[in-house]
């Protein structure tokens, strides 16, 4: 298997790259996603993308501005207050969602291509990124990366607490529409190679990981960096050495890693609490 991961970065270290970058950012951003609890947000933009990239294929667009069209028109749509409507966000969030994966699936049907070609252009195909997939990548999601981080008070207390964040004087609904709109940035950015269930599985998957290991913020972002890149390397090496679809791969290893990391760190507690206990019987008293 170690062979196997040197030949991948020997022959595809675009796609490694690639994968690498938007593992972090969308993994840093997820976290976000998740403490909003708005995680049904992240799978509609990322169908939204999806409808982007077959729109552009149609239309003889690149895939990156056909994708960030539809995002940034679901995130203006998303921007209005529903909290004073007689319907909730969620309702808006099922209609965005389940109207762009038709429209998508109707589009491909009218671009003449072949079921392979659509299936590449829906769902992504992480090894195959080459290196314009890597620069586009590192220019729209290090840039957005940094500012998270830079603002990261900010973006915190408005998701968590609006009030303490207004005595503060902080925008509360310009951070979290700004928030969206690097959001959508990013999954256009990275539904091209990623494809919609992937980044979705980045957005969701790793963060919630991260998030029932540990409480902490500051440990929770560079946790959920480290464990979606870990599941990007190991799902690529196994696609390598297998000869399975990429993605998929990923998101197994990722699946696999949600299951195993709570587990062993719940054993290692439960573990601790019995070494500590006969200490505890056996300490004499006074």
């Amino acid at each position: 298997m170690i062979t196997s991961f040197i030949s991948l970065v020997d022959l595809f270290p675009a796609a490694v790259l690639s994968g690498i970058i938007m593992a972090v950012t969308c993994a840093v951003f997820g976290v976000f996603v998740l403490l909003r609890r708005v995680v049904f947000i992240s799978i509609a933009l990322t169908e939204c993308a999806a409808c982007g990239i077959a729109a552009a294929a149609l239309l003889n667009l690149p895939p990156f501005l056909g994708a960030l069209l539809c995002c940034l028109v679901a995130v203006a749509a998303l921007a209005h207050d529903w909290e004073q409507q007689r319907i909730p966000r969620d309702a808006v969030l099922g209609t965005i969602f389940v109207a762009a994966a038709a429209l998508s699936v109707l589009l491909v049907a009218r671009s003449g291509m072949g079921l392979l070609e659509i299936k590449a252009r829906l769902y992504g195909d992480l090894i195959l990124a080459s290196w314009a997939d890597c620069l586009l990548l590192a220019i729209v999601h290090l840039p957005l990366l940094l500012c998270v981080i830079v603002l990261l008070k900010a973006i915190l207390y408005s998701f968590l607490d609006g009030n303490a964040a207004r005595l503060m004087r902080i925008p509360v609904r310009t951070v979290e529409f700004c928030f969206f709109v690097a959001l959508g940035l990013v999954v256009s950015a990275a539904s091209k190679s990623g494809g919609s269930m992937l980044v979705f599985c980045y957005l969701a998957v790793v963060p919630a990981t991260a998030l029932m290991l540990s409480k902490r913020l500051a440990i929770v972002l560079p946790l959920a960096a480290v464990i979606a890149v870990a599941a990007t390397l190991i799902g690529l090496t196994c696609s390598f050495h297998y000869d399975l679809p990429g993605n998929q791969c990923i998101i197994m290893a990722a699946t696999a890693l949600f299951i195993a990391l709570p587990t062993i760190a719940a054993a290692a507690r439960l573990a601790q609490r019995f070494a500590v206990a006969p200490d505890r019987i056996n300490t004499p008293t006074d």
